[in-house]
């Protein structure tokens, strides 16, 4: 129980950041109508911000389960390597259906704060660490539901803004950082003003794959004109 404790400590800053997030998102679902209890499940069973902001507009956009499949794989892929970066990190209790438990749970910042300890994390940790946060996503967004059925359009617009500054927030101190990062920003932002404003673009192409042809092609561009140097050993080699 001590582990589980203190997991649930960890927890709380990312609950907290969780729930002013999410809560825009129940905002956003009741705006497109959907129903409060739709908008909680979604949160429920995805707890992922970018992935859900994004199926969402393919569900009000009426397209089709493939390309919610298709956008959610691009979106959430880097779920799977940091599950797999975190399984070197875990102890042996983390084994058989934990796994797939735990799995579920992976976020980005669950998975900062578990590769931040020094020892190995165990599975009553991971479970604390999780639930604070999955109870944190899931309530801000019935809280934005509930409010959002109650304030009026112009306060629920307004707020809705929220979620532009959260993504603002991440893509701008890397970008003060990296040149190269800041390219890859800028074509991203490129590739989806061409998808949004060229006419032929936006009548063939729907918003789903607008995200998916962006994400790839700028990643791909990134990797190729500006490739992170591999740091090269010079400790005990002869010069």
């Amino acid at each position: 129980m001590s582990n589980f404790r203190k997991g649930l400590r960890d927890g709380i800053p990312i609950a907290l950041g969780y729930l002013s997030v999410s809560f825009t998102f129940g905002l956003q679902c009741i705006s497109v109508g959907l129903s409060w209890w739709q908008a909680f499940l979604i949160s429920l069973t995805n707890v992922t911000s970018a992935g859900q902001f994004a199926g969402l507009g393919i569900m009000t956009a009426g397209s089709g389960l493939f390309e919610m499949a298709c956008t959610q794989l691009v979106i959430n892929m880097r779920y799977s390597l940091m599950a797999l970066s975190l399984s070197q990190k875990t102890d042996k209790s983390v084994k058989g259906v934990h796994r797939w438990g735990i799995g579920f749970g992976i976020t980005d910042e669950i998975f900062a704060v578990a590769m931040g300890n020094r020892s190995e994390v165990s599975k009553q940790y991971m479970y604390g660490l999780i639930l604070l946060p999955i109870i944190g996503w899931s309530g801000g967004t019935l809280l934005g539901a509930v409010a959002g059925s109650l304030l009026p359009d112009v306060v629920r617009s307004a707020l809705c803004i929220a979620i532009y500054g959260m993504f603002l927030a991440i893509i701008i101190p890397p970008a003060k950082k990296s040149s190269s990062v800041l390219k890859v920003i800028l074509i991203a932002v490129a590739l989806s003003c061409c998808f949004r404003y060229v006419p032929f673009l936006n009548k063939h192409i729907s918003g789903g794959f607008a995200i998916i042809i962006s994400t790839i092609a700028a990643a791909a561009i990134g990797a190729a004109l500006f490739p992170t140097p591999e740091k090269q050993e010079t400790e005990g080699t002869a010069q």
